[in-house]
């Protein structure tokens, strides 16, 4: 029998230190995010970060935290319930962080008879500090407590027409009546040394200005060049004129090269170069989380205007959108019957 696992990022239980604390040693103690050896990732964890981080961190959790609960969550099990209705076999929800767990994931579906398993990360964009750590995790689980099960692998799913298709017809619908100077494409930024390490060809990705535009099997698992394809192929739909759009990286840590450029950096220079109406879109996430909405709906907002601005967008992600919801249903029954046009 054929079930399918939807995993998302995660969230807190709360938006108190005490649970914030929790959530950010698992999710930065995973060697796949902060990619150093256990113990100095545990002093730099453990030692410093988790000293003060959880108090601030959960600050801005609060600002965001919805009735029903973290937004992340809420709009995740919204998704997956329009998802549901539409598909002829069994789905379950789960996170890399927190719960609902994997591994609870996993046994849910197995409890329904499922053997065969399409594991499906919601990240359109391939990197390891999420596609990668998903896959790892699942597969020590399946070893461990589920051998009975086979995974399907949904791959990186950024340049899927269907996919862009979605992803522009929501911004157009978002950005309706809002006649914006420049739209900004940010995406969550990870350490360059990240997409050296996913470089099959361990000699494509020199991270300058030709890589990714120089065809290459390192695309196939290079984030920064899915990144900027997903700008580039939402551009064209959009018919979006040069000048008039960039791309950034945002949500970096201190003491490492970042992708570049940085998104609180490039909005702070926006007004003096004439941009005073802007909208940011953020295409690494399928759901609306933290660095949505406190990172770019309230802190971005608040810099562009100190720094000039008049008018900020922050365009939703996709979260539960019909459209988005029918494209998801629509790959997983393709892959439930075997039919010819399908993701996997």
């Amino acid at each position: 029998m054929k079930g399918v696992l939807l995993v998302n990022l995660g969230s807190p239980e709360s938006p108190t230190p005490k649970d914030v604390k929790p959530y950010l040693d698992e999710f930065l103690m995973d060697k796949y995010v902060i990619d150093v050896p256990f113990l100095l990732r545990a002093l730099l964890v453990r030692g410093i970060i988790l000293r003060k981080r959880p108090e601030k961190s959960a600050e801005a959790y609060k600002k965001i935290w919805w009735e029903e609960g973290s937004p992340l969550i809420v709009l995740s099990k919204r998704m997956k319930a329009k998802v549901e209705q539409d598909v002829s076999v069994p789905v379950s929800l789960a996170m890399r962080y927190g719960n609902p767990s994997i591994e609870s994931g996993l046994q849910e579906l197995s409890d329904k008879g499922v053997t065969e398993v399409l594991l499906f990360p919601l990240y359109p964009q391939h990197a390891m500090a999420s596609t990668v750590t998903i896959l790892v995790l699942a597969e020590e689980l399946r070893k461990k407590k589920f051998p009975h099960m086979n995974f399907t692998i949904v791959p990186a799913f950024y340049n899927q027409k269907d996919y862009i298709r979605d992803l522009s017809n929501s911004i157009k619908k978002h950005l309706e009546g809002f006649e914006y100077d420049h739209l900004l494409f940010s995406y969550h930024g990870i350490p360059e040394r990240h997409v050296r390490k996913t470089d099959v060809t361990k000699s494509h990705c020199k991270i300058d200005g030709s890589c990714c535009n120089t065809p290459s099997p390192a695309h196939e698992f290079c984030y920064r060049h899915q990144c900027f394809e997903t700008t580039k192929q939402v551009v064209a739909f959009l018919g979006i004129e040069e000048g008039k759009y960039s791309q950034t990286f945002q949500s970096r840590l201190a003491g490492d090269k970042w992708l570049e450029p940085y998104t609180d950096v490039e909005i702070n220079k926006m007004p003096e170069k004439g941009i005073k109406k802007l909208a940011v879109v953020t295409p690494a996430f399928v759901s609306d989380c933290l660095e949505t909405l406190e990172e770019i709906a309230m802190e971005a907002n608040h810099q562009f205007k100190e720094h000039g601005g008049e008018e900020f967008k922050a365009v939703p992600c996709l979260n539960d959108d019909d459209d988005w919801c029918k494209t998801l249903s629509r790959w997983i029954d393709q892959w439930a019957f075997q039919t010819e046009e399908q993701i996997v």
